[in-house]
């Protein structure tokens, strides 16, 4: 059976015979499933005060690559920058990215969520929510690096409309990973 939650209000097609599968039920109470979710994470600008939040999935994430705190510290409070979190219903930050923005050109600076936010779209939507950071800004191309051995953060990029352009090796250390360097003309996004 398929449960498809809109509005809040969740829909379930007929398990009936009788029923068509595009005949949705009547609204009603949600099903079990569904009552048990929790509400997406807000998003909101990241502060200085968010740093210990930020720096632990930072850690937890990228292991051995992480940026040292001072490094976090300092993107959070530098000119030219926008950082956004991801806070769930308990007041937790769950994700956060940030986008550099000079000029006509931007460059996300990093992006992670916690293994508990993945799966859900919301990487995609802190990826939609700096793409709309940098239009306010007026940028109109955006650069990243994303690792070679990231297929998920590589299709998910891709259907942003951002395009592969080149590779830089052995970039991310220690593991000697490639960066497969990402562009996207704002007039591209999907």
């Amino acid at each position: 059976m398929s449960v498809e939650a809109s509005g809040g209000e969740a829909s379930e097609l007929r398990d009936d015979p009788s029923a068509t599968a595009s005949r949705p039920l009547p609204p009603g109470p949600a099903s079990p499933a569904a009552s048990e979710a929790s509400p997406p994470p807000t998003l909101r600008p990241a502060t200085e005060a968010d740093l210990d939040a930020i720096w632990a999935i930072e850690s937890a994430v990228f292991g051995a690559e992480a940026w040292s705190r001072d490094l976090m510290r300092d993107e959070l409070t530098a000119d030219l920058r926008c950082y956004l979190v991801l806070v769930d219903e308990a007041r937790a930050i769950v994700g956060y990215g940030g986008l550099l923005a000079v000029g006509t050109e931007g460059d996300i600076q990093t992006i992670a969520l916690s293994p508990k936010a993945r799966g859900a779209g919301q990487g995609r939507r802190l990826m939609n929510a700096l793409l709309d950071a940098a239009d306010e800004r007026g940028v109109r191309e955006v650069f990243l690096e994303v690792r070679a051995d990231n297929p998920v953060a590589r299709t998910l990029y891709a259907s942003l409309g951002f395009e592969e352009i080149g590779v830089r090796p052995r970039y991310y250390q220690p593991d000697n990973v490639d960066a497969v360097v990402n562009k996207l003309q704002m007039e591209n996004r999907r």
